[in-house]
């Protein structure tokens, strides 16, 4: 006995020596390092999404005299949107404000209360306000694609800027902040209303105060390179894994649930897109199933936390075919110039997902469940998607219309006939 007992006392020394840091780290330290390298890998994706995503994606639908300037206006608000974030926009969307929390935080001047010690949840702050910037990022170069062609660039400028503070920053904190809709109920996973609905009603609004561009629709404006917009929307399919599974802020079965069914919705978005238009127009194109493809991604955002696979697959064929029409018929019918489609895809594809959110999400239909069933969760899918709606329509319509009276919104005729790559920038996208 005594010969066993020595034998297994070194043994017991090396176990309690190896045991007592990751004993006494999971006591004194609620990080998980695996939730934290995710959250790391998400930020860079949804950046990734942007720049170089939808840089490109943009870029290879304009004409060839703009390919540079939506690809500065992507890059340049992402250094702008980065610099307010820092200064006060964290605050603004994730503070907390007091007797104002309902509709707005406050506080974290230049990421005042963030430090490497700081912890939200299972992850640092750092990178969870990280992540956050990112979706600040997007959501406003989003628009870019509503007014391509023809905005100045320093009204560009002073617009993102002021619409970052003044409706992405309070309409975030609504949401995902504790504000009044987040607390209400509303479901919005990963941002149908906070990013897309927003967006895209901005850029409705944005587009019909701005104007068509000259020669619109009479004059052709073909793509000039459907290969930019493929890899494009390539990168954005992929970055879009970040977007919504990242959402989770944990790598846990929700995460892995949360990337499968934003594959499955816009696999199925982007195949019934391209067969709409199959059967429309005779032959399928290669821009229509990559629109499709967003349009998809779009319309799961919401609900990829909550649905399960039957959902995913409905979402994608509403999403293909009603953001196909209203790309298509709609933009037509009521004659705005929406010049790269972003109410049509973005803020029809947001209300899509936003409201079906409401009806998938129910343990019928293999989601995570209702707490007041698909009646009740309906109505409030639309008091958020209405709220969103009305706030971020007036609230664009009103910073236009002041930037337009001061510093003018538009180029002048001879610089949108010229392009916008020379006339704004003095440099070809392309040296032919």
């Amino acid at each position: 006995m005594q010969l066993l007992s020595s034998r297994l006392l070194p043994v017991g020394i090396v176990l309690f020596v190896l045991g007592t840091p990751y004993a006494a780290w999971a006591q004194d330290d609620a990080l998980n390092s695996g939730d934290t390298a995710w959250m790391l890998t998400s930020s860079v994706l949804v950046l990734f999404m942007t720049i170089p995503g939808l840089s490109l994606f943009y870029a290879g639908l304009v004409r060839a005299k703009n390919v540079l300037s939506v690809m500065m206006q992507c890059f340049a608000i992402t250094c702008l949107v980065t610099i307010l974030w820092t200064l006060y926009g964290y605050g603004l969307a994730f503070g907390d404000g007091g007797a104002l929390n309902a509709f707005v935080g406050m506080g974290n001047v230049l990421l005042s209360n963030v430090s490497v010690d700081t912890v939200d949840g299972t992850i640092p702050e750092s990178v969870f306000q990280m992540f956050q910037l990112t979706f600040a990022i997007i959501t406003p170069a989003l628009i870019v694609g509503a007014f391509a062609e023809r905005m100045k660039f320093s009204a560009m400028l002073w617009f993102m800027g002021i619409w970052m503070t003044l409706v992405y920053a309070p309409i975030a904190h609504w949401v995902w902040g504790g504000g009044w809709l987040g607390e209400l109920g509303v479901l919005d996973f990963a941002g149908g209303t906070v990013v897309h609905i927003n967006a895209g009603i901005a850029a409705l609004v944005l587009c019909i105060v701005l104007g068509k561009r000259a020669g619109y629709p009479g004059t052709p404006m073909a793509p000039n390179s459907l290969v930019l917009t493929v890899v494009g929307a390539s990168m954005l399919w992929v970055g879009w894994f970040g977007f919504n599974a990242g959402s989770q802020l944990a790598a846990d079965g929700v995460a892995g649930m949360a990337m499968a069914v934003t594959h499955i919705c816009t696999a199925t978005a982007a195949f019934t897109w391209m067969l709409v238009e199959w059967m429309r127009y005779g032959k399928p194109s290669v821009l229509g199933i990559a629109t499709g493809a967003v349009a998809g991604l779009v319309a799961i955002t919401p609900a990829s936390g909550t649905v399960g696979p039957i959902g995913a697959i409905l979402i994608g064929i509403a999403s293909g075919v009603l953001c196909y029409f209203a790309a298509s018929n709609l933009k037509r019918a009521l004659g705005y110039d929406d010049s790269l489609d972003v109410f049509g895809v973005h803020g029809v594809g947001g209300f899509v997902g936003a409201i079906l959110t409401g009806v998938f999400t129910a343990e019928v239909f293999g989601g995570s469940g209702l707490a007041n069933g698909i009646g009740t969760q309906l109505g409030l899918q639309f008091v958020g998607a209405a709220a969103t709606i009305v706030y971020s329509g007036v609230l664009t319509w009103i910073i236009l219309k002041v930037l337009d009276a001061t510093i003018g919104l538009r180029v002048t005729a001879a610089e949108e006939e010229e392009g916008l790559d020379i006339a704004l920038h003095n440099e070809r996208g392309f040296s032919l």
